[in-house]
């Protein structure tokens, strides 16, 4: 008897959408390994997110998204026709935790914790190439049910999770517990790993970070991998798969696909003020872009990828765009960039220690002239004198310290 037998299932008729979840998933390409697909069929999900929101189909008169709770109390089918989706469910927004039993409608708000999307996590535990006996540190416990899994397919006794909210791991640890599942949790920045149960076999992260901490090469064995998510404060992203050599370095390359995380909250963005005044700096005139800000600003496949390389060549910078106009605010160096349309192009101002649309610009045009190569042609290389993404045809893109 596994621990999802050892008590009994509080809700009917779930047995079943655990199973056509994992069938769903199968069929997509997304659960080949056997093991995982059992793990999905038996890990119970509705018991990890007893309330969550769903956008709604239209926005408020402000523009913001608006977020409907869901509960088996709201309404029980919907709850679990979302939970046995293929579906992130945000569970927290900004920080601060819902009272369930008396959720209310939020308008707008960053989300902070999340349940995410069941292909994802079978992925990334498959990606890291998870087996029987190994020791794993999962960074992001968020509701449990990706920890779950985790036991669930390698028992819980070499399982580590840690959550930097405790709030969030407290009723994590609960649901956990309450199926029969006893890994080692702990309240934890990820930044920092987790020392007591070191080393490791595998640490997979359910966050990004701007850079791959040297706590987590420090606690990997010689032969380790770690998977996480690089981000940045552009909002680009990159999965990179490492691994750790006995001398303390580690390499890999970046994996194919679209997958992005909450950035860990050390390493969230910080305020920039008002565009406008920054732009007010700037001298004039301008000149003639080279490149359009909507090949690193499109929500497209297309843009994804490059994103995520001028992400590396401004890694203090962050986007926003006002009244048309795509401003470039880098708080760290007081640096500054405006993208204004005109005529068929778009007019550069730039202003401050580092030219910021300028460095984007050389990143643009040495991947044009790659090739536009894709993520999995870049190579992470990680050791005492920093972080070098590479491609054979571009220059080294280094990456901005933890």
């Amino acid at each position: 008897m596994t621990p999802a037998d050892s008590n009994a299932d509080p809700d009917s008729g779930t047995a079943g959408l655990r199973e056509a979840m994992a069938e769903g998933l199968a069929d997509d390409g997304a659960l080949n390994d056997p093991g995982w697909r059992s793990a999905v069929e038996r890990v119970p999900r509705h018991r990890f997110v007893p309330g969550f929101y769903l956008p709604a189909d239209e926005r408020d008169g402000q523009g913001l998204t608006v977020w409907e709770p869901v509960t088996a109390a709201s309404g029980r089918d919907r709850w679990l026709a979302a939970v046995y989706s293929d579906t992130t469910l945000v569970t927290q927004f900004d920080g601060e935790e819902r009272d369930w039993n008396d959720p209310h409608v939020r308008h707008g708000g960053a989300p902070t914790s999340s349940s995410t999307l069941p292909s994802l996590v079978v992925r990334m535990w498959a990606d890291a190439d998870v087996c029987e006996g190994h020791t794993v540190l999962e960074i992001g416990t968020g509701t449990g049910y990706s920890t779950a899994l985790a036991c669930e397919r390698l028992g819980s006794t070499g399982v580590t999770s840690i959550e930097v909210d405790p709030h969030r791991l407290e009723q994590a640890a609960g649901a956990l517990y309450a199926c029969g599942y006893t890994p080692n949790l702990a309240v934890a920045d990820g930044l920092h790993g987790y020392w007591p149960d070191a080393l490791f076999d595998r640490i997979v992260a359910a966050c990004s970070f701007r850079a791959v901490p040297a706590a987590l090469l420090a606690q990997s064995r010689p032969g380790g991998k770690i998977l996480l998510t690089l981000s940045g404060w552009l909002y680009g992203y990159a999965r990179v798969l490492l691994t750790v050599n006995g001398d303390g370095t580690a390499e890999g390359s970046l994996l194919p696909g679209t997958v992005s995380f909450m950035a860990a909250r050390a390493h969230a963005a910080p305020a920039f003020g008002n565009p406008t005044r920054w732009a007010a700096m700037l001298p004039e005139p301008g000149r003639a872009a080279r490149h359009s800000p909507e090949r690193i600003t499109a929500a497209t496949e297309e843009a994804f990828h490059p994103r995520f390389l001028a992400q590396c060549a401004v890694p203090d910078a962050q986007i926003a765009t006002v009244g048309g106009v795509v401003h470039l605010i880098d708080v760290v160096t007081g640096s500054a960039a405006t993208l204004t349309p005109a005529g068929d192009g778009w007019q550069v101002r730039e202003g401050g220690p580092l030219r910021l649309w300028g460095r984007i610009e050389c990143v643009l045009s040495a991947y044009d002239k790659a090739g536009r190569p894709g993520p999995e042609a870049f190579t992470l290389h990680v050791d005492g004198g920093g972080q070098w993404l590479r491609h054979s045809r571009m220059p080294g893109l280094r990456l901005t310290g933890p």
